[in-house]
């Protein structure tokens, strides 16, 4: 995991003061470390009997449909509101400095589908969570949450104890 690592480019101060931002594009670029990071997220989840890989806008959508890909199954787009063109289920949320949405099309979980979450970061875990609980509303089983990397501090784990919970890179 140290040479994945590697290719995240820490950026101070952004997108505010104090904050540093992990930006995975360097590792995007790189067509082996991206393969391996995605075959890693999968590797935890492989004997689960999947259906689908649900992932979160915008950078779960990368790697999400690559997982979809390497496990041999769909992709589930879960959207911020309004961009969805069809019916939807919603589930509204918490985040640290204010409220969140997330949508799905009703007709892309069907009950007792076996669904893995994925997404780039692990911070919070509020948007997690409630990708879990959209997931479920529809009938679905969330198998497990995979992400590339995990900020600890944050405690985001903490919000995913039900869950079955795989991070590669931990800072």
């Amino acid at each position: 995991m140290n040479t994945l690592k590697s290719k995240i480019r820490d950026i101070e101060n952004f997108p505010q003061a104090g904050v540093t931002f992990r930006d995975i594009t360097p590792l995007l670029a790189d067509h082996a470390l991206l393969q391996q990071a995605v075959q890693a997220m999968v590797d935890p989840f492989r004997e689960g009997n999947i259906t689908a890989v649900a992932g979160m806008e915008a950078r779960g959508f990368i790697f999400g449909s690559l997982a979809a890909r390497e496990l041999g199954v769909g992709f589930i787009p879960l959207r911020k509101p309004g961009k969805l063109p069809h019916l939807v289920e919603k589930v509204d949320y918490q985040l640290e400095y204010g409220s969140a949405t997330l949508e799905v099309h009703l007709d892309a979980i069907n009950a007792g589908d076996k669904i893995l979450l994925i997404d780039d970061v692990l911070a919070t875990g509020g948007t997690a969570r409630a990708s879990c609980q959209l997931v479920e509303q529809l009938g679905g089983e969330i198998i497990g949450c995979s992400f590339l990397l995990e900020i600890m501090p944050l405690n985001g784990r903490k919000q995913l104890e039900s869950y079955s919970l795989n991070s590669l890179i931990h800072y």
